[in-house]
């Protein structure tokens, strides 16, 4: 059984026991999280599609921990003119185990 469930603009492929790593959440460590934007689940041989989402369908969650990704560097150059401007990134995040899939 799996879902594809949307969270910070982004859309994720879950399991029951999958650990995946979501936009930041303000939730604390060790709390249990809701996601009810389900765009579709399977059970067995049976897809559900919503329209945008299945109505009654919640994956819950329980939160690891929160970090921050690998730094990005963003860079602007142009050739010629003496211009340089570096800047570096570190994205948020918030780990969840995902533990049941309510369709």
């Amino acid at each position: 059984m799996y879902a594809i469930i949307e969270t910070g603009g982004k859309q994720y492929r879950v399991e029951e026991g999958s650990v995946l790593d979501v936009e930041l959440l303000p939730a604390e460590i060790g709390a249990t999280v809701s996601f009810d934007r389900v765009l579709a689940a399977k059970k067995e041989d049976k897809l559900e599609v919503g329209r945008p989402y299945l109505k009654g369908a919640v994956v819950h969650a329980k939160v690891l921990e929160h970090g921050k990704h690998k730094k990005i560097i963003v860079f602007k150059y142009k050739a010629k003119k003496n211009y340089r401007r570096k800047q570096g990134h570190r994205q948020p995040f918030t780990r969840v185990l995902i533990e049941k899939i309510e369709v």
